[in-house]
């Protein structure tokens, strides 16, 4: 959490069984769906490395039919494939794109099979995270009805996390989370004019950023394990020294069985970072970091970069804006690179944006005295 002014708490090992929560995650702004494939990398991860506690996931996607391809795909088969006890995925819906007024008696017919499984799941205590990708607009549709979902919601089991994802999430739903981000568009005319691409920011107070940067690196990863050769990707991320993190695992799997796919590197103390307690050696890791980053950038290697959390250490004052903005300007056409973290100063590099998220916080269980959980917030 950030109390006053700019700082980033990075793991600690805390109890990995606490109540689960209700999340839901919409707004117009891209980042969403990303946020809930993060939360999955970090539920397998906890799930690899705990000693005898269960942890199972299931994604239930809705809207996103099997007859059409994701990027993720390939990742998620990956992690199934090595760790089946850990990860059930069912897709539902037709594959492409449809308003309330084009609506077939497939459509209600799938959206029901999914809320079977899902429903089934919630009462079967199998699971630590239910995740119910796109329900929200399912919900506002009215291909499921919203007093079920939440009178289901209500009942789960206690330490059950759920989450759901997509626009227009109906307001019966906000009133039971335990916490709704936001994610809002936001425009840099300077990008569009000068016809930049590539460059995704997710900033803001609303917990989503880091797990949909996460969420995007699963993308990639599954992109290049389904095309051999097209992408590599690189996960950079500041401020999180140390262990404790749960998507390492998982990553680190992927790694073993495709490791000309993804790289991953972490920067920093294992200690929160405040404005008035710098350390030499924070300086000293922040550019250890983007030194990394300046030659992956520059390689034309990497074709998915993840930035995480550099926006902090740039407001910090632990690196200077211009060389990022150089290197930003160089960058190889069809490399994509994601940025993270939340910043009381925009950076220059802000104007490059050809996708900006920033993620409102209308809840979050954390300011309520509830504690993070290991395999959903780090």
């Amino acid at each position: 959490m950030i109390r006053n002014g700019i700082g980033i708490k990075t793991a600690q090992v805390r109890p990995s069984r606490l109540t689960g929560q209700i999340h839901v995650y919409d707004g117009a702004g891209k980042g969403k769906s990303q946020a809930a494939l993060g939360v999955v990398l970090r539920s397998i991860g906890l799930g690899i490395n705990s000693q005898g506690n269960f942890e199972r996931v299931l994604l239930v996607r809705f809207l996103k039919g099997p007859e059409r391809s994701y990027d993720e795909d390939g990742a998620i088969a990956a992690l199934q494939s090595g760790f089946p006890h850990l990860i059930d995925q069912v897709r539902t819906g037709r594959a492409e794109f449809f308003g309330p007024d084009e609506i077939t008696l497939f459509d209600r017919v799938e959206a029901a099979r999914g809320w079977d499984v899902a429903k089934g799941a919630i009462a079967s205590h199998l699971y630590s995270v239910v995740v119910l990708d796109e329900i929200n607009p399912i919900m506002d549709l009215g291909l499921l009805d919203v007093d079920e979902v939440i009178k289901t919601l209500k009942s789960k089991p206690q330490e059950l996390e759920i989450i759901t994802t997509g626009r227009a999430a109906p307001q019966k739903l906000l009133d039971i989370a335990d916490l709704h981000s936001e994610m809002k568009p936001l425009d840099h005319p300077i990008a569009e004019a000068q016809g930049i691409q590539g460059i995704e920011i997710y900033t803001g107070s609303g917990k989503g950023k880091s797990t949909s940067a996460l969420g995007k690196a699963l993308q990639a990863i599954g992109r290049g394990i389904n095309h051999p050769g097209s992408t590599r990707v690189l996960i950079m991320q500041w401020l999180k020294g140390g262990s404790g993190y749960t998507e390492d695992a998982a990553i680190s799997a992927l790694q073993q069985s495709y490791p000309e796919v993804v790289d991953h590197q972490r920067c920093g103390r294992d200690a929160i970072v405040w404005r008035n307690c710098r350390q030499e050696l924070d300086y000293v890791e922040a550019e250890r970091g983007w030194e990394i980053a300046k030659t992956a950038i520059a390689s034309g290697l990497y074709k998915t970069i993840i930035l995480d959390e550099l926006n902090p250490t740039v407001d910090l004052e632990l690196l200077p804006v211009e060389p990022i903005v150089h290197a930003l300007l160089r960058k190889p056409k069809d490399t994509e690179i994601i940025i993270t973290g939340r910043c009381q100063n925009q950076p220059a590099y802000f104007d490059l944006a050809s996708i900006h998220s920033e993620v409102y916080c209308h809840k979050h269980y954390a300011n309520q005295g509830v504690e993070l959980k290991q395999g959903v917030d780090f």
